[in-house]
């Protein structure tokens, strides 16, 4: 059953005044329609480097996109289901329903079908359950508390396990790194 995420985003009335201004389940979820089960719930978005923390627009409420925007960052929770649950039917189409550039890459999808390489530092938590991260050169297991720094590394998110693996993701704008 999917998770409802409460998001609670603060920020400054009229007279300059902390306040709560947004809070509730986020509304903004992205179903995936090439991958039953999978799902995307869209926390924060930023632009700009520095962000402007000034405004009352909800800027989580953009349509949902795999990738920051240039000087942006992206915060929000995925839901990777099991494998065994029919898995992942069509990674082409996964990756345009976010309107990706970072495609995978056809000819180098041996270890897993959703490998693929991100313009982006991403700073993941996982927060219940486990799944696999694979590299070119190796995996490891990853389980609820553990924190990852994906410096736009080729990678795959694989569940093996019998339940869904939600993870806590901020991305960040970054050069494409430099491969030999």
């Amino acid at each position: 059953m999917p998770q409802s995420i409460r998001r609670i985003v603060t920020g400054h009335d009229a007279s300059g005044r902390s306040n709560i201004t947004f809070e509730g389940d986020a509304p903004n979820i992205m179903e995936m329609a090439a991958w039953p089960g999978a799902r995307i719930t869209e926390l924060w978005v930023t632009s700009e480097a520095p962000v402007d923390n000034d405004g009352l627009v909800d800027r989580g409420a953009r349509p949902i996109r795999h990738d920051p925007e240039p000087l942006g960052t992206i915060f929000r929770v995925v839901e990777i289901p099991p494998e065994s649950e029919g898995g992942l039917q069509d990674t082409e189409a996964v990756f345009a329903q976010m309107g990706s550039h970072n495609k995978p890459d056809a000819g180098d999808q041996s270890k897993h079908a959703t490998m693929h390489v991100t313009d982006s530092l991403d700073y993941l938590v996982v927060i219940s359950g486990e799944m696999h991260m694979l590299m070119e050169d190796g995996e490891t297991l990853l389980k609820q508390g553990d924190c990852i720094v994906q410096r736009g590394t080729k990678h795959a998110w694989v569940n093996r396990s019998g339940k869904p693996c939600i993870i806590a993701a901020v991305l960040v704008d970054a050069k494409r790194a430099a491969r030999t």
